[in-house]
């Protein structure tokens, strides 16, 4: 039997599919909107790109630090936090961006349509219980 996948190798296959196939990638998210955001470690300084699942906003893009819907977030949303400007790649277009996170009523609405798009994500919130699931708006840098 060959061993599973490691979540490293994963994201290592599925951003070479993203620019191999101008932002598409197949199964299990063929049909997601994805993006790939880069960050910059927190306390180690070392670039990384994770694939995620976004949002289209006007004048901007959403991303959910779901991880699933485990308890805790993931290590990409701290590191947006200490790093807020970085860059996106969304198709085959690269932009220089600012993260912000989002609050309140804002948070809600976004939210509210992720889970109205991909209803995975409902249960994502569900599991997540306490911890509500940070949504993250990128803007252009300017």
């Amino acid at each position: 039997m060959p061993e599973p996948e490691s979540r490293q190798d994963r994201n290592a296959r599925i951003i070479a599919e993203f620019r191999d196939n101008h932002g598409k990638v197949g199964e299990p998210f063929e049909g997601v909107p994805m993006i790939l955001v880069h960050h910059k470690g927190r306390r180690s300084g070392v670039e990384r790109v994770s694939p995620l699942a976004y949002q289209p906003l006007e004048g901007g893009w959403a991303i959910f630090a779901s991880k699933g819907g485990a308890p805790t977030n993931p290590d990409w949303y701290f590191n947006l936090l200490a790093h807020p400007r970085t860059t996106i790649e969304v198709g085959d277009d690269t932009f220089d961006v600012v993260a912000r996170e989002t609050e309140g009523e804002e948070r809600a609405r976004i939210f509210a349509e992720q889970k109205r798009l991909m209803p995975v994500f409902a249960g994502y919130e569900t599991k997540a219980v306490p911890r509500q699931i940070p949504v993250i708006v990128f803007e252009p840098a300017s």
